[in-house]
């Protein structure tokens, strides 16, 4: 796993790469949490546009960079959730943090 990050203003965008599992999400967290304890960010984009898979161990880096910028004053947004992953983000409860971003369009039942 793979994640690069950028910064633009007081957002910081961590754009993941591959497989989120127990090894890439320790990884992950590492940087990520040095990154925001020395610049203090606003705004956590985190982009899973190119995330292939995730189990738990996503969730759990989810929510600890959710707490971690609560604690700063900022919050955490989850964006370009490719369609499976929204899907376990939701079963997880993630969807009642309202976190979750998506600019693709919905589908409703009247499309089908």
């Amino acid at each position: 796993m793979k994640c690069r990050i950028s910064f633009d203003n007081r957002t910081m965008t961590v754009q993941l790469f591959g497989e989120i599992d127990h090894h890439s999400a320790r990884l992950i967290r590492e940087q990520t949490d040095r990154l925001i304890h020395q610049k203090k960010p606003r705004e956590l984009r985190l982009d899973f546009s190119s995330v292939s898979f995730m189990d738990s161990s996503g969730i759990g880096l989810i929510m600890g960079r959710y707490r971690m910028m609560g604690l700063y004053g900022g919050y955490l947004k989850a964006v370009n959730v490719p369609r499976e992953l929204e899907k376990l983000m939701l079963l997880s409860g993630l969807g009642t943090l309202d976190i979750i971003e998506n600019e693709r369009q919905e589908m409703t039942s009247d499309s089908y």
